[in-house]
């Protein structure tokens, strides 16, 4: 079972750095809890049973690897939160969750540098594990953007939580939480925003680490990820401005699949034309100004 319910001491040794091979950005928070990102592959949950993890906590909106858990006789749970803030609601759940599941265990988003670390902070403070004036360490160590001001805040104002409270509570710890269209959407045109990312890091030419990722593909997905967006219901219901940022990282998006596909059908790789990372610093300054505007405010405001 889960470390009991004890603050830590004044020459507490954590938060501190992990070495790990194959977990991105893993930091010990308290004997207990790890927080890091994505776990994906093998080697990255063998790893996670060599630092004796029991429990692995996804709080990114991406479908949990279940079934490779599961292999290593790892159990998941899927407490999913966006860049806001926690919501006192979530706050309770991971509390109970790092007080009352086998442990240690492992909270992930997808980088280890922002949700993750700033759920670890909620979860232990107001488990008792941390105290409150060493919350924002966490997040300092982990490398968590200034600009979430929404996890800063929610580190800043978590308090403990009475034991008998958490002891009443039972909340659901769902393998796999129902997370909305838009939230899945948004998680899958990230990962492809990253490959494009990565390719323009090699020249616009497939990365030596990931020869698989077509240039041309990957614009094609992105600006697939972008059309269908513009037609589910959901954006329907959206402000004006996020329509407009939608449309144009779409429409930059096609421009940069068509040049992409005309440059690699060369064969020669002539001369990139300017016009390629203009249209994708386009779609990054979208995605940049749509975050800080709708994603990334404190949830209050």
């Amino acid at each position: 079972m889960a470390t009991s319910n004890v603050t830590g001491q004044e020459n507490d040794p954590f938060p501190l750095r992990l070495a790990a091979a194959h977990l991105p950005n893993p930091v010990q928070v308290h004997v207990n809890v790890i927080s890091g990102g994505l776990p994906e592959g093998d080697e990255a949950f063998e790893e996670l049973t060599r630092l004796g993890v029991k429990t692995i906590i996804s709080v990114d909106g991406m479908k949990p690897d279940v079934e490779t858990a599961k292999k290593y006789g790892l159990r998941y749970v899927h407490l999913p939160h966006g860049y806001d803030g926690v919501p006192q609601s979530r706050v309770m759940e991971l509390a109970k969750a790092v007080r009352s599941l086998d442990g240690p265990v492992y909270i992930h988003c997808h980088h280890g540098k922002h949700r993750s670390p700033a759920a670890a902070s909620v979860a232990c403070v107001a488990a008792g594990l941390v105290e409150p004036k060493d919350a924002i360490k966490i997040l300092e160590l982990a490398g968590t953007n200034k600009h979430y001001v929404g996890l800063f805040r929610s580190a800043q104002r978590t308090r403990p939580i009475a034991e008998t409270e958490l002891d009443s509570f039972e909340p659901n710890f769902p393998e796999v939480a129902a997370v909305p269209p838009m939230a899945d959407a948004m998680v899958a045109l990230g990962h492809t925003h990253e490959h494009i990312n990565l390719i323009a890091k090699s020249g616009w030419r497939a990365p030596p680490q990931h020869p698989d990722l077509d240039p041309p593909h990957e614009a094609l997905l992105l600006r697939e990820h972008f059309t269908e967006m513009l037609r589910t219901p959901e954006v329907e219901h959206e402000p004006a401005e996020f329509k407009r940022m939608l449309r144009d990282s779409e429409s930059a998006a096609r421009e940069l699949e068509t040049l992409l596909s005309n440059w690699h059908a060369n064969g020669k790789y002539v001369s990139l034309p300017e016009s390629i990372p203009l249209h994708a610093r386009r779609i990054t300054d979208n995605c940049k100004a749509c975050h800080e505007r709708f994603r990334d405010a404190p949830r209050e405001e």
